[in-house]
């Protein structure tokens, strides 16, 4: 299917169900080279990153990461990206639908920057990103490894050779709520690297649709549907990316709007749905409460984000909905093809991630 101008698998043989379910139990290789990769250079990366970002990324050891939101002066998401500290440059991650957008954004900052006397410089790296996850992920891994996986904790980040592959970087993250690495290798040798890991039977390949529920699942946000320019991080329910020395300084794009939305609390909320009967796709109202006609139903939310739930055989979405009937265990009334079903707001994630945090 076509995705941000590139072409991606829906799905391998063995079908969307299967695919996920093997991800949850055993683990799956996903191609995520579609995503935009960028390394900044310059004493004054740092600076230059938390002009564009909500994060404290000064204060990320070597080889530590953190998932940021790159933010507009109305205090909307521009982006969701990662951002690693190596010892002489920031390696950066983004989502290919906003490809296009964060490079300008990146760039202009940068000839800014350059302009007032700053030491900064951008690099776009033409690098296959590979996605390796499950609960067996580190038995696969850990055969073509030298490092000890055991000492990589989540959101942490090494370079190093993977079956004979030298110069990658292995990062300790993913999209699916499960243990896992993604991968950046040079291209060249992509084709090989995935075929020594799918040569291990228990590693399937992975299409975009089991990405997909496999993250709905671990109530992890899709650009794009469930997050975009007119979504503050309070509304999101990202709070936990604004780190506490930005909160103070105030010094990102959208601070005082957002650090409002802190104290006075959002309108709106994202929040988890669950429900019988037909699936609650994106863009399916939320009407509700479903109740009698006295109790004033709120304005009707929205539905962002929805599939059947492989794992746990029920209906799962998410959405927004006003802050005041988004506590979890609200009962509300979905409009699904112009019939109304019953749901209940539900936490999130509705299935337990299991991220590694070494000993």
């Amino acid at each position: 299917v076509p995705f941000a101008g590139w072409s991606l698998p829906l799905h391998y043989e063995q079908g969307h169900l299967q695919s996920h379910l093997h991800t949850r139990r055993r683990c799956s290789l996903f191609d995520v080279s579609h995503m935009l990769q960028t390394r900044v250079y310059g004493r004054d990366r740092v600076r230059f990153m938390e002009s564009l970002v909500v994060g404290d990324i000064a204060e990320l050891k070597l080889g530590q990461g953190t998932l940021t939101l790159l933010t507009n002066e109305r205090g909307g998401i521009v982006d969701d990206l990662i951002v690693t500290n190596t010892s002489d440059h920031l390696y950066v991650v983004s989502n290919a639908s906003c490809a296009d957008k964060d490079l300008a954004i990146m760039r202009g900052r940068v000839t800014e920057l350059q302009a007032a006397g700053s030491d900064v410089h951008l690099e776009v790296l033409d690098n296959a990103l590979l996605a390796l996850q499950g609960p067996s992920m580190a038995q696969v891994l850990q055969a073509g490894l030298s490092d000890d996986l055991a000492k990589l904790s989540f959101m942490n980040s090494i370079t190093t050779t993977v079956f004979g592959v030298p110069g990658c970087r292995v990062t300790r993250c993913g999209y699916t709520g499960e243990d896992g690495v993604e991968i950046s290798v040079p291209t060249g040798q992509a084709v090989e690297l995935a075929e020594r890991l799918l040569g291990v039977p228990e590693v399937w390949p992975a299409g975009l649709a089991a990405r997909d529920s496999l993250r709905l699942e671990a109530g992890l946000c899709l650009y794009g549907n469930d997050i975009d320019e007119t979504t503050t991080p309070a509304e999101a329910g990202l709070l936990w990316t604004l780190g506490k020395r930005r909160r103070v300084a105030m010094d990102f794009p959208g601070a005082a709007i957002i650090m409002a939305q802190v104290k006075e609390k959002p309108k709106r909320k994202r929040v988890g749905l669950t429900s019988v009967g037909p699936p609650i796709r994106e863009e399916a109202g939320a009407a509700g409460p479903p109740s009698p006609p006295h109790i004033v139903p709120m304005s009707p939310g929205t539905v962002t984000s929805g599939c059947p739930s492989p794992s746990l055989g029920k209906n799962i979405a998410m959405g927004y909905v006003e802050a005041t009937h988004s506590r979890a265990g609200t009962a509300l009334t979905v409009e699904v093809r112009k019939k109304q079903h019953p749901a209940l707001i539900t936490k999130m994630p509705f299935v337990p991630t299991q991220y590694y945090m070494a000993k």
